[in-house]
């Protein structure tokens, strides 16, 4: 089914620019954006497209008789996306049911991880060692334009958990799965003494760490050994080597 839009004023053109920059948007239209042609290949394998938008000069093979198909010109594509050089694809993709919270050892929590970018590369490295991971209340959106591009697509293949923390500390103390927290304290252990698989891990936000809520809960703090002339490491480097000792230990 193929449609041609010419006018930047046409509903959906409206629709998608609520979608790409919205977050509450999003949420009740259970609608999110994937912008550029690899996303795009990744959100038509796994079904998740309700829309494609494609600029006049992009040609995509093998799409469904039935997929909604919108081509746009240049200057409305322009308007759309985000990008400084649009690829020329875009689709409006059906958020996924949200999945339960269902606390087990070996799964990372962020907390507070507001950089879209982090976040993504987070969701990406979770996909790739298949490692359970949880977003508390204060993350940026999984489904923001910026996270879906950083996650390479994890998002469509791997849907994110969010929880709030009070739900984590209750199901953790009914199930007596204990918490690891990475942080800088008297009694913190390397992550390599540590086997990670019986915890619930921790990961803090780029600026605050791990709140103290949460420290105060922990029974066990990790550090990450570096050079004594480094203070701390990006969010997402931290995460991906916690995941890898995760990985590695299985």
């Amino acid at each position: 089914m193929i449609e041609h839009i010419t006018s930047k004023q046409n509903p959906l053109c409206k629709h998608v620019k609520k979608l790409r920059d919205n977050r509450a948007y999003r949420y009740a239209q259970q609608e999110f954006l994937a912008d550029g042609t690899k996303l795009v290949a990744e959100a038509l394998k796994w079904g998740r497209v309700n829309t494609l938008i494609l600029r006049e000069d992009v040609r995509m093979d093998a799409l469904p008789d039935a997929l909604r198909t919108v081509i746009v010109p240049r200057s409305i594509m322009q308007e759309l996306s985000r990008m400084d050089t649009p690829q020329g694809a875009i689709a409006v993709c059906a958020m996924p049911d949200q999945p339960a919270f269902s606390p087990r050892p070996g799964t990372v929590l962020l907390d507070g991880i507001q950089d879209p970018g982090n976040l993504g590369t987070m969701l990406r490295t979770a996909d790739a060692f298949d490692v359970p991971l949880v977003l508390l209340s204060g993350c940026a959106d999984p489904y923001g334009e910026k996270t879906v591009r950083a996650s390479m697509g994890a998002v469509l293949r791997t849907p994110p958990v969010q929880a709030d923390w009070a739900q984590v500390r209750q199901a953790c103390e009914a199930l007596q799965i204990p918490v690891c927290a990475t942080a800088l304290t008297e009694t913190a252990k390397d992550i390599r003494d540590i086997d990670l698989r019986a915890f619930l891990t921790v990961i803090g936000s780029e600026g605050q760490g791990v709140r103290p809520e949460i420290l105060e809960f922990a029974s066990q703090t990790a550090i990450i050994p570096m050079s004594e002339r480094c203070e701390s490491l990006n969010a997402a480097v931290a995460a991906s080597l916690v995941m890898w000792e995760l990985h590695n230990k299985r």
